[in-house]
């Protein structure tokens, strides 16, 4: 794909999501991370109704070590790997504490040094908390890149190098959150609905429908 095509494609992505944004809800860098560490194979809208009750209790470190693992539990017990989540929380907060001063690392390094973090959880947070023009790359923006042919790759990693590389830096800051709206509500994974799709005389997928 050219890069002429590329431009339009993504502003035709952002026109049909203008309001597209993080729907996680935050306040700070912290509850960003924890709020994102929660969502792992959960919908954002059980996240939010966990965290609107966690952090009225607790959104620091501190706080979220007074609570305790068993604590956490009983507030994020109806989503899923909540074991799992809790103690990644707890030790991300001893973590904060003994060795940033509790606040959360602008750094891709630091934070993916923290339990429960990868490269996808760090973009996030270094894009939203702190404007990097990093993209995280999910199922959906792996495959909406691929079968658009806007960023191919083999791995998550190769696309989201491609991503960085064709995206113009205008764009950056919310590209992630219109590739994934367009693949959860249009280029889905088994049956993409190329018939409504506004991009379509754009996207080089050779099985179109």
């Amino acid at each position: 794909m050219n890069k002429e095509k590329r431009i339009h494609m993504l502003m035709l992505l952002k026109n049909m999501n203008l309001d597209s944004d993080i729907k996680l809800n935050f306040n700070t860098p912290f509850e960003l991370l924890i709020a994102v560490l929660l969502s792992a194979q959960t919908k954002d809208i059980s996240v939010n109704k966990v965290t609107s009750k966690l952090y009225s209790r607790a959104n620091t470190p501190e706080k979220i070590l007074d609570i305790g693992i068993e604590g956490i539990k009983e507030y994020i017990k109806n989503i899923g790997l909540f074991n799992r989540k809790s103690e990644n929380i707890i030790k991300t907060c001893q973590i904060l504490i003994e060795k940033y001063g509790s606040i959360v690392p602008e750094n891709r390094d630091d934070l993916q040094s923290l339990p429960g973090v990868g490269r996808k959880t760090a973009n996030v947070v270094l894009n939203i908390a702190f404007n990097w023009p990093t993209i995280a790359v999910d199922t959906h923006v792996f495959r909406v890149s691929n079968r658009t042919q806007l960023a191919p790759g083999k791995t998550v990693r190769e696309v989201e190098d491609k991503l960085i590389r064709v995206v113009p830096s205008e764009f950056k800051l919310k590209c992630h959150f219109w590739l994934i709206s367009h693949g959860r509500n249009i280029c889905v994974a088994r049956k993409p609905r190329c018939n409504v799709c506004l991009i379509q005389d754009l996207c080089e997928y050779e099985l179109k429908r």
